[in-house]
């Protein structure tokens, strides 16, 4: 009896679209990636080249990509300016969608998005937090489910990318939504499942500085930023987001516990060799998230490829997608205003927004 495939369509074909693409074409086997879409000859080009040979439909047209017969679900890896547009109209055409973080910039649209998805709850509409995925994190998870390390206090959680002098990111910063909601991201939902999905945030604050891309200020944004989220209950995290890291990529985690701390990454390598030379010792960091990531995007393809052909539940709830752009939103409220938000402990805002 032949393996029942989930017939997978590909919106976007630029960095990440990239990472999707193979891994539902080549490392998820019971995917069948079957079209893609993309708005960019270029990536059209690239299409023709690399996806066509393997039977892959390719479509300038989003709409028509929704039409491409048998079609089951769509990842969708397109600018975040779309995300959710794009996750709307898949759920209207009754598809599964795994759809690139951040469901939106806005809080309200990404709302919007889990409203609509509740319409259909036969579907698997997931965001995807490829930390989540990430053996090591999923470790931590279950030591603080076994109380290892007594209860979870404090959080210390950073994104850090290796420099980029091209000026992608300065570019890139007229749509991201800033550096707390692009990247900070990961690490603010890394803290509502080690610390608890209820958590509800007492105080936000955050500074930032522009130490290697003035250009970004433009943009009210920054190359490097710090925030601290205050949670009712007894708990905080602090957050570092850096876009000038000169060795690599360096993303790394500590959760402090009241009985013990677990730590992820704290010193990053490539692999498990150490140069040892005259100037000293020396390991390599990977140049990008792939490097340390990949292995996660894997796992999150084949997980959420089970999950839509088993009808299983998805291992990460929608509405966390939201939770975690609105803190964003406030941490970068917070660094443009230079203004400490509060909250009561229900989650209202105690003061009017400043922005």
């Amino acid at each position: 009896m032949p393996i029942q495939k989930l017939k997978v369509g590909m919106a976007g074909l630029g960095r990440v679209g990239k990472i999707h693409v193979n891994n539902f074409l080549h490392q998820t086997p019971r995917a069948d990636l079957v079209a893609a879409f993309s708005p960019d000859p270029a990536e059209i080009t690239w299409g023709r080249q690399h996806l066509e040979p393997y039977g892959v439909t390719l479509y300038d047209d989003y709409d028509k990509m929704l039409e491409h017969p048998g079609l089951q679900a769509v990842v969708i890896g397109t600018a975040t300016s779309v995300h959710a547009e794009e996750t709307m109209k898949a759920i209207d055409r009754d598809l599964h969608v795994l759809c690139e973080k951040p469901l939106s910039t806005s809080v309200e649209v990404c709302k919007a998005v889990v409203q609509k998805a509740k319409i259909k709850p036969h579907l698997k509409v997931m965001c995807g937090f490829s930390r989540r995925f990430d053996t090591s994190y999923r470790e931590v998870h279950s030591k603080i489910t076994q109380g290892l390390i007594g209860r979870p206090s404090i959080l210390r959680s950073q994104t850090c990318d290796k420099y980029d002098p091209s000026g992608f990111y300065v570019a890139y910063a007229a749509w991201s939504g800033g550096v707390f909601v692009d990247m900070s991201v990961h690490d603010i939902d890394l803290t509502l499942w080690f610390l608890g999905e209820d958590s509800i945030p007492k105080s936000i604050s955050a500074h930032g500085i522009t130490a290697v891309q003035p250009e970004l200020k433009q943009y009210n944004d920054y190359d490097n930023a710090v925030g601290i989220v205050e949670f009712w209950g007894g708990k905080i995290a602090y957050y570092y987001c850096s876009r000038m890291m000169p060795h690599g990529q360096e993303d790394t985690t500590e959760v402090i516990g009241t009985e013990g701390k677990l730590s992820v990454n704290i010193n990053p390598q490539r692999d498990f060799v150490n140069y040892y030379h005259s100037g000293g010792i020396t390991r390599e960091v990977p140049p990008t998230f792939v490097g340390r990531f990949g292995e996660a995007f894997v796992r999150e393809a084949n997980e959420f490829t089970a999950a839509c052909l088993e009808g299983t539940p998805l291992p990460v709830r929608l509405g966390n997608a939201v939770k975690a752009v609105e803190i964003g939103a406030y941490l970068q409220e917070a660094l443009v205003t230079g203004k400490q938000i509060r909250f009561d402990e229900i989650g209202r805002r105690v003061e009017t927004a400043q922005l």
